[in-house]
């Protein structure tokens, strides 16, 4: 163990800290799946996912969770997730379920809704939750909409993440032939400019 002025840094810290954010995850997802919610994985854990089946070695750990869903299915979903012990919240204009009642944001599952932008800047509305793969044990979004979404918000992270879907040959050059026009430009700047 390492002393520091904060405190020990163990391994067991840091790897239960990843582990509390699969389990949220999956206790999320499962809550939904068993209430008949529609729903799919976005974010982070979606992009985590999808690299996963290529080289997991370049997986990235996410602290947080994205769950994409219709906003006609909040009420069911609240009910749902608070079944497992979450709490729906809207603050700062961002509706998420806490993992608890004295959870910090940090600690939520965050709403992303279905065909509606993200923020009002957004270029394009969030996809469809039907728009899914199966093969995991959770809803997935499928890549294309990932990627739609990851050139959408294009903040340091989603370039990030689609940095290491580049990296691993999920997505590439030819892919800015079909993505919307106002996208295609974001996609070749990353791969021109890869670091």
């Amino acid at each position: 163990m390492l002393q520091t002025k904060y405190g020990d840094i163990s391994w067991e810290r840091m790897i239960r800290a990843v582990e509390k954010v699969r389990e949220r995850l999956l206790r999320a997802t499962s809550a939904l799946e068993k209430a008949g919610v529609p729903y799919a994985v976005v974010g982070g854990h979606a992009v985590a996912a999808w690299v996963s089946r290529v080289d997991e070695a370049a997986v990235r750990n996410t602290r947080d969770v994205d769950i994409l869903l219709r906003r006609d299915d909040l009420a069911a979903a609240t009910a749902a997730m608070a079944d497992a012990g979450f709490v729906y919240r809207r603050a700062a204009g961002l509706d998420m379920f806490l993992d608890g009642p004295r959870a910090k944001a940090r600690d939520a599952v965050h709403v992303v809704f279905a065909g509606e932008k993200v923020r009002p800047e957004s270029l394009i509305p969030a996809p469809d939750v039907l728009d899914i793969d199966r093969t995991t044990s959770y809803a997935l979004i499928t890549l294309e909409s990932l990627v739609l979404m990851k050139l959408t918000s294009f903040r340091d992270k989603d370039r990030m993440h689609l940095r290491d879907l580049l990296d691993i040959g999920l997505i590439d050059a030819n892919w800015t032939e079909r993505l919307p026009a106002e996208l295609a430009p974001r996609l070749q700047e990353l791969v021109d400019n890869p670091e």
